[in-house]
């Protein structure tokens, strides 16, 4: 393999497919700065689209880890009048999008809790100025990832550092479904259209609750409403894929009946840290209690960022035996792990069609809860119940 021109076609991808960068328009990219090296590719690879203008900024984690140590964790959190201007003219003017993050699993290791995440709602507020655009204007949007040697590093620790890198370049053009030979366009419309066509089957069920159980305790039913939709609930005028990779078919759920317990089965990292072994209680839709002997205090401060951000917005189904999930590697980046397990997301609500009943907030942050024994039993309008997962895999066809 010529990983140099596997890592091009992987810039031309995300350019291509995941964009879809149309002439004449402005891409802003939002990159860490450790994957550097990789960004004039891709910038690079949206000229030959026909990009009139790549703006790149990078999201420097190691400079705001220094600053939350000696600013207070309101100044941390604050969004600067530059921040906004940067980004908001060209978004009014049509821009697109893109986050090519990466991980740096020990960075924040000696920082607060607080101070990581005074960190995470600076982030989280800047992107979402991008956000609002996305839902409002319809611009197309991307987040994906570059490998780097720290990340590398940190999840193949039996590999030298530039063994470990090629690694998982290898590892990661493979869950994109990128190899040396194939038409990444055509490829990525059949994996759509297989989505698609499950997700279809799945809303003429007409489920209304989704009962979810497995043996690490989780216990916990999700409220539908009629407009929740697995399949597209719209065509965006210029179509394109917001991750990559994916494995995914979500929906947004009712905000007010999630009940149960239900306990996470991969890592989630947040403002930088890294939160093993957590869960949350649920009542009449919101997080009454978190289940944490570590990142408590995290956890506790993210579903009070505001009013919704205790209620559900996404349950999305991911076979267990996923290709992620079967690469048997935790990648430490939500991108990835979500699309290994069936996962939730607290905080604002996926659909554009207005319902009461669906969240919003100003976080959207998923965690994994898919587990090898995982069963899902839907129930639908009729009361009726049927087997969605069986053994952590879909259980229909």
């Amino acid at each position: 393999m010529d990983l140099e021109q596997m890592i091009r076609k992987y810039a031309y991808t995300l350019a291509r497919v995941g964009l879809n960068v149309q002439k004449g328009q402005t891409v802003l990219v939002e990159a860490a700065v450790e994957g550097y090296e990789f960004v004039p590719v891709f910038a690079e690879e949206c000229y030959k689209l026909g990009a009139g203008n790549v703006v790149v900024h990078y999201l420097d984690l190691a400079n705001m880890k220094v600053a939350s140590q000696y600013r207070t964790e309101e100044e941390v959190k604050k969004v600067e009048p530059w921040e906004v201007s940067m980004h908001q003219p060209y978004l009014d003017d049509g821009a697109c999008y893109v986050r090519l993050e990466s991980v740096n699993p020990t960075l924040m290791e000696e920082v607060s809790e607080a101070q990581s995440n005074a960190i995470f709602a600076h982030v989280d507020a800047v992107r979402n100025i991008m956000r609002k655009a996305s839902r409002e204007k319809h611009c197309q949007w991307l987040i994906a990832m570059i490998p780097t040697k720290q990340w590398a590093k940190a999840i193949l620790k039996e590999q030298d550092e530039e063994k470990a890198l090629e690694q998982l370049w290898e590892l990661l053009l493979k869950l994109c479904y990128i190899d040396e030979n194939n038409d990444v366009v055509t490829t990525w419309e059949q994996l759509t259209q297989k989505k698609q066509e499950r997700a279809k089957k799945l809303d003429q069920l007409h489920l209304r609750t989704l009962h979810y159980t497995s043996d690490n305790g989780t216990d916990l039913i999700v409220g539908l409403t009629s407009d929740s939709k697995f399949s597209f609930d719209h065509v965006p005028p210029i179509p394109f894929q917001a991750n990559i990779p994916t494995e995914e078919i979500s929906t947004t759920p009712d905000k007010y009946v999630t009940e149960g317990v239900v306990y996470a089965s991969r890592p989630l990292v947040l403002g930088g840290k890294i939160i093993h072994n957590f869960g949350f209680r649920f009542e009449k839709g919101k997080v009454v209690e978190v289940l944490a002997d570590e990142g408590k205090e995290m956890l506790e401060a993210l579903v009070q960022m505001d009013e919704n951000a205790g209620y559900l917005g996404e349950c999305a189904l991911v076979e267990y035996h996923s290709p992620i999930s079967m690469s048997q590697i935790v990648y430490y980046t939500t991108l990835i792990d979500e699309n290994a397990s069936c996962h939730l997301a607290l905080g604002r609500g996926l659909q554009s069609v207005k319902n009461e009943a669906f969240n919003d907030s100003v976080i959207h942050i998923d965690f994994m809860i898919g587990t090898k024994d995982l069963k899902i039993v839907g129930t639908n309008d009729q009361g009726e119940e049927v087997i969605i997962f069986q053994d952590g895999d879909f259980a229909f066809e």
